[in-house]
C-alpha cells in the first residue's frame, strides 16, 4: 500500500538517476557491480562533496525531505549548517532514512538506510509502521568506503524481491565530506527515533524541522564518527509539530533532548571507547538533538528543552 504522495523508492530512484546524470558536477563515480547493481561512490575513491552528501540524504529520506546547507552566523565557530524539513517526518525519517538494516558479514560492515528498507521490511520497526512500498527498483544508502560485496547484494535482492540489476547503492565513508553531510542530515531522524523509543504515538507527529552544524571531516574513522554524532548530540536542534494534548507535548519536549541520557557529557568518540566499541551498549537515548521544540498544534502551546553545548562542541569539533 502506498500512502498519498509517499512513493519512497520511486522518489529516491529519481534522485539517484539525477545524480548519475550530474556525476561529473557532483564529483561522484558511477559503475555496475558483478550482478548488474548500480554503484554510486559519493566520497570513497571519488571526491564527492557537500552537494553529493545533500543528494544522498534526500535519497535516504525517500524524497520526502527538503535538505539544504546554510550559513548560520549565530552558530559562531560552526556556522556551516545542514537544515532538514519534512511534512511526512515519520515515513521519511523512520520508514526510510533510519540506518536500521544490518548488512554486515564476512569482514564487511555496513548499516543500510533508505527506502529499500521499506520493501524488505526485515526490521522490527516495520511492525509499527503500516506503510508498504511497491516499486520496480530500490535504493539503499551505505555508510562505508567499500561497495557492497556480492553476498550483500544478493541479500538485499532477496529481501526486496527485486533482481540485482534493479538495485542502486549509494555509499560514502564517514570520513568524507559527503558522508559527514548525509550523517548530520539525520538530526530530525534521531528526534523521531527517540520519540518512538519514548512511546510517543508516531501518528501524532505531523511535521518537523531540524538543523545541525556540519563538522570538518577527519581521516580517522573514530574521530570522524565522533564529530558527526556530536554535531547532533551537542549542537543539533529539532522542532516537532504534534497532535494531542499540551501535556503530552510538554512531556515529549522534556525527555527528548540528548542531555536526558545517562551517557551525556563526553565526546562521542570517548564514549565509544569507554564501551569498547560496542555501539549497542551506549544508551540509545543519547542519540537525539541537543535542543528540542515541541508544538502542540491543537492547543497552540510550544515547549522547549535542552540547549546547544558549546563546550562539548569545542572539544569535539574544534
Amino acid at each position: 500500500m502506498k500512502d498519498g504522495s509517499a512513493f519512497l523508492n520511486d522518489n529516491a530512484q529519481r534522485i539517484a538517476d539525477g545524480m548519475i546524470r550530474d556525476a561529473e558536477r557532483l564529483r561522484i563515480a558511477v559503475s555496475n557491480g558483478p550482478l548488474g547493481e548500480t554503484l554510486i561512490d559519493a566520497g570513497s575513491r571519488a571526491a564527492g562533496g557537500v552537494e553529493a552528501g545533500l543528494h544522498m540524504a534526500e535519497a535516504a529520506m525517500g524524497g520526502l525531505g527538503s535538505i539544504s546547507a546554510v550559513m548560520d552566523r549565530a552558530s559562531e565557530k560552526w556556522p556551516f549548517t545542514v537544515e532538514v524539513r519534512s511534512s511526512q517526518p515519520v515515513l521519511a525519517c523512520l520508514g526510510s532514512q533510519y540506518a536500521g538494516w544490518n548488512l554486515s558479514g564476512d569482514g564487511y560492515f555496513a548499516m543500510g538506510s533508505g527506502p529499500a528498507r521499506a520493501l524488505a521490511r526485515v526490521e522490527p520497526l516495520y511492525t509499527t509502521l503500516a506503510y508498504r512500498d511497491i516499486a520496480s527498483s530500490a535504493v539503499l544508502i551505505l555508510e562505508t568506503a567499500e561497495p557492497p560485496p556480492q553476498a550483500v547484494v544478493e541479500k538485499v535482492a532477496k529481501a526486496t524481491g527485486l533482481a540485482a540489476d534493479k538495485l542502486t547503492f549509494l555509499y560514502a565513508p564517514t570520513q568524507s565530506i559527503a558522508g559527514a553531510v548525509q550523517i548530520v542530515s539525520r538530526v530530525l531522524e534521531v528526534a523521531l527515533h527517540k520519540a518512538n523509543d519514548l512511546k510517543f504515538p508516531l501518528e501524532d507527529i505531523v511535521d518537523g524541522i531540524g538543523a545541525a552544524p556540519i563538522p570538518a571531516p577527519h581521516p580517522d574513522f573514530l574521530t570522524a564518527m565522533g564529530r558527526t554524532n556530536d554535531a547532533i548530540i551537542y549542537g543539533g536542534i529539532a522542532q516537532l509539530f504534534v497532535k494531542g494534548t499540551a501535556q503530552a507535548a510538554e512531556e515529549l519536549a522534556r525527555n527528548l533532548p540528548s542531555r536526558s541520557s545517562r551517557d551525556y557529557g563526553q565526546p562521542f568518540a570517548e564514549i565509544f571507547k569507554q564501551f569498547k566499541g560496542d555501539f549497542y551498549a551506549i544508551d540509545p537515548l543519547l542519540f537525539s538533538p541537543a535542543e528540542v521544540i515541541v508544538t502542540a498544534i491543537e492547543t497552540g502551546d510550544t515547549f522547549r528543552a535542552g540547549g546547544r553545548d558549546a563546550a562539548m562542541l569545542e572539544r569535539s569539533l574544534g
